[in-house]
């Protein structure tokens, strides 16, 4: 049997049930993946809670993970059984066993564990999105990252360090601070009071050429004063709620700014285009520049427990669960 975990209706964590399913057979271009690890994801959360809807209900939320190649469909030329691969952005991962697309998933090198490329493969490639596309960081650049200890938060913090960038990282709590700067960030600002103020003064007045708001609606207003004129905002998470109503003359009043809502979807649309992502990402971690961290790890059938840590805001690094 296959333990999958699925929602029958929109709500809290209690909504996540496990249940005992069958294996399932993959079709034309399919794989079946025997996983070992799977990620979570706040992106699970605004599924699991409605503000993004399933195609239908029943569903699987979940969006990376990594495991073995269990069996192939017809038509499937690359992978084969008892393979390894990792894969992002794919619902359906809170599953022992899961069918996925071939084209979607890649081969991932030995020396990387299954359980840190299921805390990678979506935050890793959200970071190579976001600061080498969305905004080529360049060396002596300084910029804005908000949770800056959190999966995504510490993986940026490392990388923009080895770009030269100087990272000024926003957490909740002092704790956080410590480890965001451990992992990278130059300067961090404990809590979100008064942050144009704080970077002005970090800044000698010159601002921010982007700032990289993943926290929406409470902080966007605050992320749009921090930027210098001409600056890029961008805004990749609802973490406090999604950013509605803006007007369009707003950008201009604070300097004609730029605003951007990325979607890792897009920007791996292409299979080169992930398999150019992930190639950087995985040469990355082998170096040791970047150190991803698993904050922590739940059971499988806990999922519900791994929401409510990650809504709390108690997590640190990734979250991920193990079969």
């Amino acid at each position: 049997m296959n333990t999958v975990i699925r929602i029958h209706e929109y709500g809290g964590p209690d909504v996540l049930r496990a249940e005992d399913l069958p294996i399932p057979t993959p079709g034309e271009g399919e794989i079946l993946i025997r996983q070992a690890a799977m990620g979570v994801n706040f992106i699970d959360t605004y599924y699991r809670s409605g503000l993004y809807k399933f195609p239908s209900l029943p569903a699987t939320p979940g969006m990376e993970g990594a495991g073995v190649v269990e069996a192939v469909g017809p038509g499937v030329r690359d992978l084969a059984v008892g393979a390894r691969v990792a894969y992002p952005i794919m619902l359906g991962g809170y599953a022992q066993y899961r069918i996925i697309a071939a084209d979607r998933v890649v081969a991932l090198p030995a020396e990387i564990p299954f359980e840190t490329a299921a805390g990678i493969m979506l935050r890793g490639l959200s970071v190579h999105m976001l600061l080498r596309q969305v905004h080529d960081v360049r060396k002596g650049e300084n910029i804005l990252v908000y949770a800056a200890a959190g999966g995504v938060g510490l993986l940026m913090c490392q990388w923009a360090r080895h770009l030269g960038a100087r990272v000024i990282g926003v957490v909740s709590t002092e704790e956080k601070a410590e480890l965001a700067r451990a992992n990278g960030a130059a300067d961090v600002l404990v809590g979100t009071h008064d942050i144009p103020a704080r970077v002005r003064a970090l800044t000698d007045g010159a601002m921010v050429p982007v700032v990289y708001d993943s926290i929406g609606h409470a902080t966007f207003e605050d992320s749009l004063n921090c930027l210098a004129p001409r600056g890029l905002m961008v805004s990749y998470g609802n973490a406090s709620g999604a950013v509605t109503g803006v007007a369009v003359g707003t950008l201009a009043s604070h300097g004609s700014l730029y605003l951007t809502r990325p979607s890792l979807g897009t920007y791996i649309a292409k299979r080169d285009e992930l398999m150019a992502g992930a190639a950087e990402l995985f040469r990355l971690v082998e170096k040791g520049v970047l150190t991803p961290r698993i904050g922590q790890s739940f059971a499988l059938k806990d999922a519900a427990q791994a929401h409510v840590a990650l809504e709390s805001r108690k997590t640190t690094g990734s979250t991920i669960l193990l079969p």
